[in-house]
């Protein structure tokens, strides 16, 4: 991704200046500036929609006194106005706990959903309308709003969640236990503080297009992915911008920004102690170890592996820690996996999925199971299989293709369900999978750990979803036909750690 022109050149101080303006309650943006202060918003501040919370505005300028009162019905429901409903799927092999396939879609009425976060039986959603909406028990539960930007990611970290958005910022909510329909947004990354300190100083301003600089704590451009390290409590967020990010999550202060590739950074992934993951647009996947810096709290972080070099952009990544496993996912289709060897502290390529026709846009990895979304509006599910963990040891087979959507898929999570699945599977885990697509839904499946199997009555395509697959095991052997494209796989970049 080019650099955009953005005109003819300004004195370096009116510049600074513009860049203040551009900031938020936290760090100001121009709608917030433009709307929430002068009709007295605040954070938290509820909009017409009862139950639903906003950071701006809390009445536009189509809501009428009547719209707001308590005695229009319309108004009883918190979410009378929503534009989101929830279809379930009426077949036998929806109602069948062991099956694998289509549960029902959470569909809305326009926009594109970007984003997907879940912690138990809850969900958030992000689109482009920037709301995110909560669900529990695929049911709509609450909402809450920012005044600029799109979703484009979503990380939660206990009673906090973290949303990464179009206009460069990183917003911080709060949930409360005694009132879990409330979110509250207490902050923006950076800190209005720290971004007003470090703009004094003429040092801490960086080129980041032909006429215009900005302080380095900040993106410039959209933030288009989140990954949180809980046991270092350190959140990082890669952007359009080609930086990566490093928050420490306790006081939201930026420790570091890593100029990470020559391209949009499309995806972060942390794991193995102290360990980040990159994917760009411009074909790598990094890896950096996370050191200790001079100062106290301090990082800075040393890339060691360059794990792909290749024409076709890097569009996803997912880490099986508890397995040793790196998944990346590219635009030409393909998934790539590593293994970690803890003796030498780096990873080995271990093969190629090969699954869909095109980009992969997203992955999940849980359990036994790798779930990747594509651009050509499937699902494949892959259940790796028992090993050691060496080169040309396990293996991958893929257990089903999920058909349903109507447009590429752009997130995916997964959560286990209670209980295991019984009858021919033996006590296998299952997995609920929610996948967010640029069709407005979002998709409801569940997923076992064993094959899909041929629906027992006829049903519609829809209703199920499920084509089922040949067990394929992916040979080591494939990586050499990337190699024979011109990729560079496992470049080793300096000595590795010691243990």
């Amino acid at each position: 991704m080019m650099d955009r022109e953005d005109g003819t050149p300004s004195p370096p101080r009116a510049s600074n200046l513009f860049d203040l303006l551009q900031t938020d309650t936290i760090i100001q943006s121009e709608d917030e500036l433009l709307h929430g202060r002068s009709s007295g918003g605040g954070l938290g501040c509820s909009s017409a929609s009862l139950g639903y919370y906003s950071d701006g505005n809390p009445a536009s300028d189509r809501d009428s006194p009547y719209d707001l009162s308590p005695w229009n019905p319309e108004a009883a429901s918190p979410f009378a106005k929503s534009p989101w409903a929830y279809l379930p799927v009426l077949s036998d092999d929806a109602a069948d706990p062991d099956a694998t396939g289509l549960v029902g879609s959470l569909v809305r009425e326009e926009g594109h959903v970007y984003s997907l976060a879940t912690a138990g039986d809850i969900l958030y959603t992000g689109s482009d309308s920037r709301n995110i909406r909560v669900w529990k028990g695929r049911r709509e539960l609450s909402g809450f709003k920012s005044c600029s930007g799109l979703v484009k990611a979503i990380v939660i970290a206990g009673d906090r969640i973290f949303t990464g958005h179009q206009d460069g910022k990183v917003r911080v909510w709060k949930t409360f236990a005694k009132n879990p329909v409330v979110h509250k947004r207490v902050g923006t990354l950076p800190k209005l503080k720290d971004f007003l300190k470090s703009s004094v100083n003429p040092s801490n301003y960086v080129q980041v297009r032909r006429h215009r600089k900005t302080v380095w704590l900040r993106h410039f451009d959209a933030v288009s992915c989140l990954s949180l390290d809980e046991d270092a409590g350190i959140l990082y967020s890669g952007s359009w911008d080609r930086t990566v990010k490093v928050w420490r999550v306790s006081d939201s202060k930026c420790l570091e920004s890593i100029k990470a590739h020559d391209d949009a950074v499309n995806a972060v992934a942390t794991g193995f102690g102290g360990f980040l993951f990159t994917g760009s647009a411009d074909g790598t996947a990094k890896v950096w170890r996370r050191e200790a810096a001079g100062k106290v709290g301090a990082t800075k972080h040393v890339l060691v592996q360059r794990l792909l070099q290749q024409e076709s952009a890097v569009t996803s990544l997912a880490v099986a820690e508890v397995a040793g496993a790196v998944y990346c996912g590219s635009s030409d289709g393909t998934i790539n996996y590593w293994w970690w060897e803890s003796g030498r502290w780096q990873l080995a390529h271990g093969g190629v999925l090969r699954g869909h026709r095109m980009a992969v846009l997203c992955l999940a990895a849980t359990g036994r199971l790798v779930v990747s979304g594509s651009a050509d509006k499937t699902l494949c599910v892959w259940r790796r299989e028992e090993g050691d963990g060496s080169v040309g040891g396990p293996g991958h087979t893929k257990l089903a293709v999920l058909a349903g959507h109507e447009g590429p898929i752009k997130c995916l999570a997964v959560e286990k369900e209670d209980g295991e699945t019984g009858g021919a599977c033996g006590g296998c885990p299952r997995y609920v999978v929610y996948s967010g697509s640029l069709d407005n839904s979002v998709k409801v499946w569940r997923v076992s750990e064993r094959r899909a199997t041929t629906p027992r009555r006829p049903s519609p395509p829809r209703a199920r979803g499920v084509e089922a697959q040949r067990p394929q095991s992916e040979s080591e052997g494939e990586g050499g036909k990337l190699m024979k494209l011109g990729s560079h796989v496992g470049q080793d970049l300096s000595v590795p750690a010691a243990a």
